[in-house]
């Protein structure tokens, strides 16, 4: 057991031992270092003003990937490379998209440029070939700015980006690469006491008996949303347990059938698996949040942490999702939409925890579809969420699952919606006409900031009505103004 955090910043090792359980990275980026370009805005990881860049090994080379440092404690930063805003900047001059941005008139006031321009290297050292206009866009859902406006700053983007990185970076990965190996040690971390610390286990096995000891630990997979309950709910956790270093709790399986998703694997190392599975799915990962949110988000968190308006357990109930728990040496099995059992409260054990989501590919008869209502298209919490697989045989719903997420105090199933599908035609709607009022007998929500309860059983009608005339064959370009056939002629 090693107690202390060891990372690469500048070309060399860091090594700490005085590391609070909740320290950011933004923390330590400017109070300790005091690197301050790196700047912090909004504190709760949707400005990006305070973007970095977190490199991790690759084949033969580094991955780097946009992380926003507000609410990334520092103990996760364990055997990765730290890119700062100053950092990339070489003795010849400014870094090519810095160079670019100052081209093109990319920055006014300054405050979020720091973090647009680390969220554009992390895209100039991922790019394969001079990205089109949408996948710099979606590179930059994540910052937010309100002097320049988004256009020279793309223009810069796709002049610099061509997916042949030659900064001082791309030359010294190598080197980097050999430095971040050999701080693999395979040991687990333990800085702190029995009463406060930061523990990040290596296996399964020392991650069950460390949270069995320790139940009231708080378990952190990317922190996009415990970090908010240190920036701003200020609450104070005392015990961290970080799941980012356990062997196989990223894991992403094909197994045929199913996929099997680790309840530590990141909606970026997902996206594609899902995106296999139906470009609705697809669609609906792009929205989750921003780049520096897939990045480090969870699909184990996004179900753990029992939010009735998570975008992903919806679709994964749809699909007949299941869990794998385990606490201590015993696991279990149980379905998604059981695990969920009122606001706040899910059936999980003390000392047990989400180690795996299975989740069924579609047979041939089978059509899913899935929809995210939100005020604001990208980034943004969703009002109403709907997910739907409909079985058919000779033009006849045989077998339907329907769920929606902002609609009660948990994702959850519409039962009754689901039996009055049976027998229905989806090109007759007359046929269905009872399934769509009997969403208020599944339903009865509540008015908030987000929508009204008026509001969401509407769009839960709408919903659950497009899903079923795009299955009877209407075209996507009539029923949608973007996504799906955007999905599709992507791919």
């Amino acid at each position: 057991m090693r107690d202390k955090i060891r990372f690469v910043r500048r070309g060399r090792v860091v090594e700490l031992s005085n590391v609070a359980p909740t320290e950011t990275l933004l923390d330590y980026l400017r109070l300790r270092e005091g690197a301050c370009g790196t700047k912090e805005g909004c504190a709760e990881g949707d400005c990006g003003a305070c973007t970095v860049a977190v490199g991790t090994p690759s084949g033969e080379g580094i991955a780097y990937r946009p992380v926003n440092a507000c609410i990334q404690f520092l103990g996760m930063m364990d055997g990765k490379e730290i890119v700062a805003v100053e950092d990339i900047a070489g003795p010849e001059g400014p870094h090519p998209v810095q160079a670019a941005m100052v081209r093109h008139h990319g920055s006014q006031c300054g405050f979020c440029t720091p973090g647009i321009v680390m969220a554009l290297f992390t895209l100039y050292h991922t790019a394969e070939g001079t990205p089109g206009r949408r996948q710099v866009t979606d590179w930059l859902a994540g910052n937010l700015c309100r002097c320049t406006g988004y256009r020279p700053i793309i223009d810069a983007a796709r002049e610099t980006i061509d997916g042949a990185p030659a900064d001082r970076f791309a030359l010294a990965a190598p080197e980097t690469a050999e430095l971040l190996a050999g701080l693999d040690d395979r040991q687990d971390v333990f800085i702190g006491d029995s009463d406060a610390f930061f523990a990040a286990p290596r296996t399964i096995a020392s991650l069950a008996a460390l949270y069995e000891r320790h139940p009231d630990a708080t378990l952190v997979a990317g922190g996009t949303d415990v970090g908010l309950w240190v920036t701003k709910q200020l609450r104070e956790l005392p015990k961290i347990i970080h799941l980012g270093r356990v062997t196989g709790l990223q894991a992403v399986e094909d197994l045929g059938n199913a996929v099997l998703i680790g309840a530590g694997a990141t909606y970026a190392a997902v996206e594609r698996v899902v995106a296999g599975i139906d470009p609705d799915l697809g669609e609906l990962w792009r929205r989750l949040g921003s780049r520096q949110v897939r990045a480090v988000g969870t699909v184990g968190g996004n179900i753990a942490n029992g939010s009735p308006i998570g975008d992903t357990p919806p679709a994964l109930i749809a699909l007949g999702a299941s869990l794998e728990l385990r606490r201590g040496t015993a696991v279990r099995a149980i379905a998604l939409e059981d695990f969920f059992v009122d606001y706040g409260k899910q059936d999980r054990g003390r000392g047990e925890f989400l180690t795996g989501i299975l989740v069924p590919k579609l047979a041939e008869n089978q059509h899913f579809r899935c929809f995210k209502v939100s005020k604001r298209f990208d980034q943004d919490i969703s009002s109403v969420m709907g997910a739907f697989r409909i079985t058919l045989r000779d033009g006849t719903i045989t077998g339907a699952r329907v769920a929606y997420g902002g609609m009660a105090g948990v994702p959850k199933r519409a039962r009754s919606v689901e039996a009055r599908l049976i027998g229905a035609q989806p090109g007759r709607m007359t046929t269905w006409k009872g399934a769509i009022e009997a969403i208020a007998e599944d339903f009865k929500p509540l008015t908030d900031m987000r929508a009204s309860a008026e509001y969401r059983l509407d769009t839960a009608r709408a919903l659950l009505a497009k899903a079923l005339v795009e299955v009877a064959g209407a075209p996507t370009s009539i029923t949608r103004v973007t996504g799906r056939r955007e999905a599709l002629h992507d791919a």
